[in-house]
């Protein structure tokens, strides 16, 4: 596939969102629709589009690859299966919380039950961790499209990332939560179709039926999924599924920007359908991807095929595309091409959508305003998203020349470190009953308790006999931010507890 075929089915690609924006908000660009959708979004909508939202460009290329790793291989969905546990503590006890409380920002549990520094604390992490994790995820669907298709034209890295991000701005801008409501639906038929699809197009490569082919993956070397054998080690399977349900209720309960799609649904029941359908959905999904990485080794094998070398280092990550774009016929490579670019616009245009509403409502307070749908505060929001756009912009180029693992692992291991003292916050709010904080100094606890972190899991070998932290350093975090802020409480005036 040519880089001319590629970049045509892009421009067509985002023409079509441009165009589907400008229909859903054509008579309405208000902070009410571009914040909660109007609070009247259809929970079935809501629960497919955010399978998009979660997955990730990193879930469609860097999972399959690391699927070759003999330390590795399926121990993904280890993590896959605690997510799933984590979706539905979620489910069952924070949104309750937040349709309770009426928030647009989840954020402003903290303000009435901490106060304001927490709040804004709080807030403030969420924009740091969601900036850098969605910068990790657009990176990679960036480099591979410079990788394949803008170094044939000369067009430097720095600019293939601007184009990206002013396409995603183009079509969130306006409607914001209600217009990618719609397009994410959209994005994610593309991304399941083309997993299948993919699947399909492998199989029929390498002379599999469906059920051979399931047969072949359940026996190969490829296709371990628990690890039992040393505790020690970061694939350990108590490490990897109490990983997955503490960072899942982070960065996805305590996550203004896949909440802030939950609360656009009408009433707690239809968000909480909307969480189990999306759970179901994911776990299969995921599984799927991890057929289509074990698949992908046997195909290069049979086929000769190296993994992709890049400054003289193997990425697996690049393997996947390698595959499609270069030793697979026309109509497989337009399939991955349409699923990888759905997958990673999906998740960027929604963090950008939630940055945006976080910082408006949380440090500007438009919601609060009587005049919140002046044409000045529209403007104004229109410059934050902008704002939010360069600074994700900034975050891919230092990652750039940085980064040399598996964008996969790097999201999550920076994920544990984030969002630790958003976890601790709320473990406080919610389990602490009787107390609350000196407030000037919970800034302090919850940078302290990062560093704190990141010391014990650099000397971890040493001090506990080779014990390595993997996800589960995320349970570490919050309980030092817990301990952090049970050091500066107070007893809790009885109009503050929740």
């Amino acid at each position: 596939m040519t880089p001319i075929a590629i970049l045509s089915i892009i421009i067509i690609y985002f023409s079509v969102l441009i165009i589907i924006s400008k229909v859903v908000s054509k008579e309405d660009g208000s902070n009410d629709t571009f914040f909660k959708a109007n609070k009247n979004a259809k929970w079935y909508l809501v629960a497919f589009g955010m399978i998009g939202t979660a997955l990730s460009g990193v879930t469609f290329i860097s999972v399959p690859g690391e699927v070759g790793n003999p330390d590795l291989q399926f121990k993904y969905f280890q993590f896959i299966i605690g997510n799933a546990i984590g979706f539905i503590i979620i489910a069952k006890v924070l949104l309750p919380l937040y349709y309770r409380m009426n928030l647009t920002s989840i954020y402003g549990y903290i303000e009435q039950r901490l106060g304001t520094i927490s709040y804004k604390t709080a807030a403030s992490i969420f924009l740091i961790s969601r900036t850098i994790g969605s910068a990790f995820r657009l990176y990679l669907v960036v480099i591979v499209l410079q990788y394949y298709v803008f170094d044939a034209f000369g067009i430097p890295f720095a600019a293939t990332v601007l184009i990206s991000l002013a396409l995603i701005f183009a079509y969130t801008y306006r409607g914001g939560l209600k217009t990618i409501i719609i397009t994410d639906t959209l994005q994610t038929f593309f991304l399941v179709t083309s997993v299948f699809l993919t699947i399909i197009f492998i199989c029929q490569s390498l002379n599999f039926s469906f059920f051979e082919a399931f047969e072949t993956v359940k026996n190969s070397q490829y296709s371990k999924i628990f690890f039992y054998e040393d505790y020690l080690k970061p694939n350990y399977f108590i490490k990897q599924i109490l990983g997955g349900i503490f960072v899942t209720i982070a960065m996805v309960g305590l996550d203004q920007d896949l909440m802030q799609k939950n609360l656009s649904c009408a009433t707690i029941g239809e968000a909480q359908k909307n969480m189990f359908s999306f759970t179901g959905i994911f776990v299969i999904i995921n599984l799927f991807f991890l057929g289509v990485g074990a698949l992908l080794y046997m195909y290069a094998e049979k086929n000769g095929i190296a993994v992709p070398m890049i400054n003289d280092v193997p990425r697996t990550d690049y393997l996947f595309p390698e595959i499609a774009f270069h030793h697979l016929s026309l109509v497989p490579s337009v399939i991955f091409l349409l699923g990888l670019t759905a997958a990673t616009f999906a998740t960027t245009d929604s963090a950008l959508t939630a940055l945006t509403t976080s910082f408006c409502v949380d440090f500007l307070g438009m919601d609060k305003k009587e005049n919140q749908n002046d044409p000045r505060t529209i403007r104004l929001r229109h410059g934050i998203h902008l704002a939010f756009s360069f600074l994700m912009f900034l975050v891919i180029l230092v990652f750039n020349s940085l980064n040399d693992k598996s964008v996969v692992t790097m999201i999550f291991t920076v994920a544990t470190y984030t969002y630790g003292p958003l976890l601790g916050l709320y473990c406080f709010g919610l389990f602490i009953k009787s107390k609350t904080v000196h407030e000037k100094w919970v800034p302090l606890v919850c940078i302290a308790a990062p560093l704190a972190t990141y010391y014990i899991n650099s000397h971890s070998a040493e001090w506990f006999n080779g014990y390595v932290f993997s996800f589960e350093s995320i349970i570490l975090n919050g309980f030092i931010t817990l301990l952090g802020l049970l050091l500066i409480s107070k007893p809790a005036d009885k109009n503050t507890v929740f």
